[in-house]
C-alpha cells in the first residue's frame, strides 16, 4: 500500500438528501441514484467542474486543501483531515492526482450524503 501523501487538493461534488443537514429535498433513494449516475459522468470525462456547478448540495467550486494527519493547516485555507467527515478524507487521501472515488453515505463517516471526489493536488 502507498503512503499517503502530507497534503491534497480535492474538487467535490455533494449529493444530499432531505434531512441530512443541507437544504437537498431529493429523497435518500434518490440521492443514491444521482450520485452513482454523476460518478458515472465524471469517470467518463465529464468536466467535473461543470458538474460541480450543476449538482452539488456544498458551494461551488468545492475545492478543499487538506493537510494528512501527523501534520499542521499551513494557512486558514488548509484543513486538517480529521477536521473533515472521515469519509472525505478516506477518499481523497488514496486517490492518484487527477484520480475521481465516491465517499458513500454513512451516517457515522458521510452523515450529509455522497460525496464524489476529484484529487487535484
Amino acid at each position: 500500500m502507498a503512503k499517503e501523501p502530507e497534503r491534497i487538493s480535492v474538487q467535490h461534488i455533494l449529493i444530499s438528501f432531505a434531512g441530512a443537514g443541507t437544504p437537498a429535498t431529493r429523497t435518500k433513494a434518490e440521492a443514491e441514484k444521482l450520485a452513482g449516475e454523476t460518478l458515472a459522468r465524471a469517470k467518463k470525462g465529464g468536466d467535473f467542474d461543470a458538474l460541480v456547478r450543476e449538482l452539488t448540495d456544498d458551494s461551488p467550486p468545492g475545492i478543499y486543501a487538506m493537510c494528512n494527519r501527523g501534520q499542521r493547516a499551513k494557512s486558514a485555507g488548509e484543513y486538517e483531515r480529521d477536521g473533515m467527515v472521515p469519509a472525505f478524507g478516506n477518499v481523497g487521501f488514496v486517490l492518484e492526482v487527477g484520480g475521481i472515488g465516491m465517499a458513500a453515505f454513512d451516517a457515522r463517516t458521510s452523515p450529509y450524503g455522497w460525496h464524489i471526489i476529484k484529487r487535484l493536488t
